[in-house]
């Protein structure tokens, strides 16, 4: 069975080669048909972007910073961003008095006469707030539309750091993305990883968070597939990112772990052949999830004893001696109050090594 390249670029780390030095030895064959010289260029005019390479999960939900005192140590569910007002704006152009939703960006209120769809966006300041109740502003620097949806926008953005009494950029940068870009999402999520459809609030969600990389699997919350809404599917999601199994806002992963994630609606796929970066047959089930959490699982992500996660939300899993989900999928414990089968995405990993229990964190 072929892979659709959606869900090759879910559940794979994938490897994009560059065009640098790619050049044919000089004996190679010149064919236009084919050979060496047609692999060449059929690499010309491919994105190189973060979004093509890297699809691993991660232990953050926003992709923002938990405080601006790095020595200061913070639980994982805080942040210095978690929400910004649409209106009223701190400074933006002329005549602009808010922002408005436009599916993946933002746009100017009143909408000046003329312009690019970031026209009276850029440049706007905003009032935004941390997750301790603190007021934070937050400037939008640039606007770049992605390549793949024009119609979604990454957004650079800066918050005021009142320890440093400077604009930094509040987002963490990883390896793969040194320097992360923001998208503008509807509403806001609690310290417990909930979702609120909050009217004039958004939240800026870096690239390195599950928030924003949901989206980029597929999920996007603004979207629907044959009249569903994808705003459950991409609240799961967030869960499943994180493996957040007692939907209290709590990775149980390490960053940068490989999973394979589909589901019931035939937006992604599972993965049924063996490449470079995934072996199903080294994979196994590991849980079904829901926009609250996990609705059963099989084993936990990073090795920890299943005892941890029943002490960590007593009243939520029950044991459950091979609760069948059909492909071969069972689960050792799940809730009481919701049938596994229900769940909107399952997901498959490979498990941590035998011993491995140490609790993944943020930076």
């Amino acid at each position: 069975m072929n892979l659709s390249p959606r869900c090759l670029l879910v559940c794979l780390f994938l490897s994009v080669p560059t065009l640098a030095g790619a050049t044919a030895p000089k004996s190679a064959p010149r064919s236009a048909a084919g050979g060496p010289r047609a692999e060449h260029y059929s690499r010309r005019c491919q994105s190189q972007s973060a979004q093509r390479i890297a699809r691993p999960q991660g232990t953050m939900l926003w992709g923002t910073r938990r405080s601006w005192d790095s020595e200061k140590a913070t639980d994982e569910r805080n942040s210095v961003v978690v929400s910004v007002d649409l209106e009223p704006l701190r400074q933006a152009d002329v005549g602009v008095k808010a922002l408005r939703f436009a599916g993946g960006h933002l746009v100017a209120h009143p909408a000046p006469d003329a312009g690019a769809v970031t026209s009276g966006v850029v440049g706007t300041v905003l009032q935004g707030t941390a997750s301790d109740g603190k007021s934070v502003e937050v400037a939008i620097c640039g606007a770049e539309p992605s390549a793949e949806d024009p119609g979604m926008v990454f957004y650079r953005i800066e918050a005021w750091n009142a320890v440093a009494q400077e604009w930094e950029n509040p987002c963490v940068a990883v390896d793969r993305v040194p320097d992360p870009r923001a998208l503008a999402v509807s509403g806001v999520w609690d310290s417990s990883g909930a979702h609120a459809n909050a009217p004039g609030k958004l939240t800026f969600a870096c690239e390195n968070g599950a928030i924003t990389k949901c989206i980029l699997w597929g999920y996007k919350p603004w979207a629907s597939r044959d009249g569903r809404s994808l705003a459950d599917l991409h609240q799961s999601c967030t869960r499943l990112a994180r493996a957040d199994y007692c939907g209290n806002g709590r990775n149980h992963t390490h960053e940068d772990t490989t999973i394979d994630i589909y589901d019931r609606f035939g937006l992604l796929e599972r993965a049924t052949e063996t490449s470079r970066e995934w072996d199903p047959s080294k994979a196994s089930f590991e849980a079904a999830w829901a926009p609250d959490g996990a609705t059963c699982l099989s084993r936990t992500r990073d090795g920890r004893a299943m005892e941890t996660i029943l002490r960590e939300c007593p009243e939520r899993f029950q044991p459950a001696a091979g609760v069948a989900l059909g492909a071969g999928e069972h689960c050792t414990v799940r809730r009481a109050d919701v049938e596994p089968a229900t769940a909107l995405l399952r997901n498959l990993s490979y498990g941590a090594p035998k011993g491995s229990s140490s609790a993944a964190s943020a930076p």
